[in-house]
């Protein structure tokens, strides 16, 4: 029955995100809101919301492990697994896409994020920092994009996800609620399961957050590259990857560690840490070296993922 309230649980907040996501974007834009900010801002904070849900519910719960193994493992395996199952379907191209920026920003991040965990604690103080350095990052974003624009390079403004000009202010509405009241239910359900899970097989929050909750809030990231493989239309999906990893470590862990104190259990420290800044670096050949992600990458990618997840069940 845990295991159904574990997937139940999944369900219902990667539907309510993606509710949220729809209802706040088209709110926005109907109030005014530039869709250059909308898509900046609330667009990344909406995809996220599950993460961001199960990790302040981990925290105020007091099973930190679950808050930091959910960003941890996710980043871990948005690169090996997101990347690794679609790159043995069909060859990515990922060659075509200028990521150096944003990678190195990723690195940045990932670094800043380990110096921090080795504080012992993320709290307010580290939670600051963290929002810090996303807003630096957000206001960096911005100012780019508006030159972008103002020399004419980028006229797709309009094109954001979830947008519908002629979605009804009923809609809107039904769609906030069915998000608002769709991501705690379901946050409180995947923690609450996932806790009674590691309990009952003797092993660590850490443990769970790591394998169960990371695999399961990256779901829709492996679903979404997985289709776009077959469909030969992956290239674009190492920027998502780069870009999903930087707001997990900054705003996640950032808004999570103000709302309550996340400890760091010794088990990061050792080991998840240097895995997560690893498969960061494994992405060089494809940022700088124009590599691009066929089968042979793809295949050790997921052998890589398949022999972390082993050592963490095993420890």
């Amino acid at each position: 029955m845990v295991w159904m309230t574990v997937v139940l649980g999944l369900v219902i907040l990667l539907l309510a995100g993606d509710a949220l996501v729809k209802g706040a974007v088209n709110l926005s834009l109907r109030v005014g809101v530039p869709a250059l900010i909308v898509s900046l801002t609330i667009v990344a904070f909406g995809t996220s919301a599950p993460e961001l849900l199960i990790s302040v519910k981990a925290a105020l719960d007091g099973v930190p492990g679950i808050a930091l193994g959910n960003v941890v493992g996710s980043n871990t395996a948005n690169v090996l697994l997101v990347l690794g199952i679609p790159g043995m379907l069909a060859v990515m191209h990922t060659a075509e896409h200028d990521t150096r920026k944003s990678y190195v920003i990723m690195l940045g991040a990932t670094v800043l994020f380990i110096a921090l965990a080795f504080r012992g604690v993320f709290d307010q103080i580290a939670g600051l920092g963290l929002l810090a350095a996303l807003a630096l990052l957000l206001g960096d974003a911005v100012r780019e994009s508006r030159a972008h624009r103002r020399a004419g390079k980028d006229a797709a403004e309009e094109q954001i996800e979830g947008a519908d000009p002629q979605m009804r202010g009923w809609k809107i509405g039904l769609y906030l609620a069915l998000g608002l009241a769709g991501l705690p239910l379901g946050a409180d359900l995947l923690v609450d399961s996932a806790t009674v899970i590691a309990q009952r097989f003797g092993v660590s929050d850490t443990v769970i957050g790591l394998t169960l909750v990371a695999v399961g809030t990256s779901l829709p990231e492996l679903a979404t590259t997985v289709m776009a493989a077959l469909r030969r239309q992956a290239d674009v999906a190492l920027g998502n990857v780069i870009g999903s990893n930087m707001f997990n470590l900054l705003a996640i862990i950032g808004i999570a560690s103000i709302i309550a104190p996340l400890g760091v259990d010794a088990a990061f420290l050792r080991f998840d840490l240097w895995v997560m800044l690893a498969s960061s670096l494994l992405l060089i050949p494809f940022v700088f070296l124009r590599q691009n992600i066929g089968r042979v990458w793809g295949i050790l990618l997921t052998i890589l993922y398949i022999v972390y997840v082993v050592i963490v069940l095993l420890s």
